[in-house]
């Protein structure tokens, strides 16, 4: 039994309706519903026990801004469920940062793809079939 705990990550946005709805529909294509509302704006997708993704408005009240270096990955269950993953973002107004394809060895298995989000924000999408 593994100790580390399912992936959670934040993206801020300014926009938090245009936001919700790029994730809404999104996450939805791969099962993830809405957990609920944040009182203060935005949503949280997923599921506490499998993996949670949250689109909110900073805590501090500033603007959101892009963090430079910043990603947030989401493992899927096949490489085609990374390329329509990937079409379905910029479907909704995502932008190309790397089209799906095997970063490494292709023997290593590591096939991702990346997108920055309508706010700016770098996500990727993945599935790693490491060799046995």
């Amino acid at each position: 039994m593994s100790d580390v705990m399912p992936m959670y990550a934040t993206v801020g946005s300014n926009d938090l309706d245009r936001a919700t709805a790029f994730y809404g529909e999104l996450l939805g294509s791969i099962g993830w519903a809405k957990i609920f509302d944040n009182p203060a704006g935005g949503a949280f997708y997923g599921h506490p026990d499998t993996g949670m993704f949250a689109v909110v408005a900073p805590f501090n009240e500033k603007a959101a801004t892009v963090g430079n270096g910043t990603m947030a990955g989401l493992a899927v269950k096949s490489n085609a469920a990374v390329d329509t993953f990937y079409a379905k973002a910029l479907a909704l107004g995502g932008t190309d940062e790397g089209p799906p394809g095997y970063r490494g060895p292709e023997e290593m298995g590591a096939y991702f793809a990346y997108f920055r989000d309508p706010d700016g924000n770098k996500l990727c999408v993945y599935h790693w079939a490491m060799p046995g």
